[in-house]
């Protein structure tokens, strides 16, 4: 049971209808294959309604989330990959439900997707992608990379991205914190929102 109300726009004030209309018209094509971030009940689904109860907060994150989703340096597979082993590390199943649907569009397989929620070993062989899964489940798992595995991913990444890699863990495992405390779960197959 979601321990926020879900909230439609017309029970907004001005800032959060900002927020509001930047998120729900936020999305990019081919970004989000079946993940409407609007719930047929009007309110938005996932991190984004708790956003909505500190706009202030709400659009820094939104603009934060924007910057490591649409502008990084890391490819879009790799990007997926971080956000995944992210979501297995803190038993994210909103995340999952997300960001599997936007893995297979940016060509991850089904037995990759799995492989990466179980912790084990997916058989990458482009050497960013490897180094990419390594740090971010030290990352989201140890909240650390040790001299080996910073050298290891410094070494294939170079800084600015294993910068934006960290970003993007730390972002994405605040997110699953923000899930968890207000327990927000995926909507129902049939996308209608999960509610009591």
């Amino acid at each position: 049971m979601t321990r926020l109300p879900r909230l439609t726009r017309d029970q907004l004030d001005p800032g959060q209808q900002r927020l509001f209309d930047q998120i729900a018209g936020g999305e990019k094509p081919g970004q989000r294959p079946r993940f409407p971030r609007l719930g047929t009940d009007g309110a938005l689904e996932g991190p984004f309604n708790a956003m909505l109860y500190s706009a202030r907060i709400g659009l820094a994150m939104q603009d934060l989330g924007s910057e490591l989703r649409y502008r990084s340096t890391l490819p879009d597979r790799c990007r997926e990959i971080a956000i995944l082993a992210t979501a297995a590390a803190w038993d994210s199943a909103y995340e999952r439900y997300a960001h599997e649907d936007i893995g297979r569009a940016v060509g991850l397989t089904d037995a990759e997707l799995t492989a990466i929620a179980q912790g084990a070993e997916p058989g990458f062989t482009n050497p960013a992608e490897q180094a990419v899964l390594a740090a971010a489940r030290a990352l989201a798992q140890r909240q650390d990379l040790d001299d080996a595995e910073y050298a290891a991913a410094v070494s294939v990444l170079g800084e600015r991205t294993l910068f934006e890699l960290i970003a993007l863990v730390g972002y994405y495992a605040a997110t699953a914190l923000a899930l968890r405390a207000f327990r927000v779960r995926p909507p129902h197959a049939d996308g209608s929102p999960s509610i009591p």
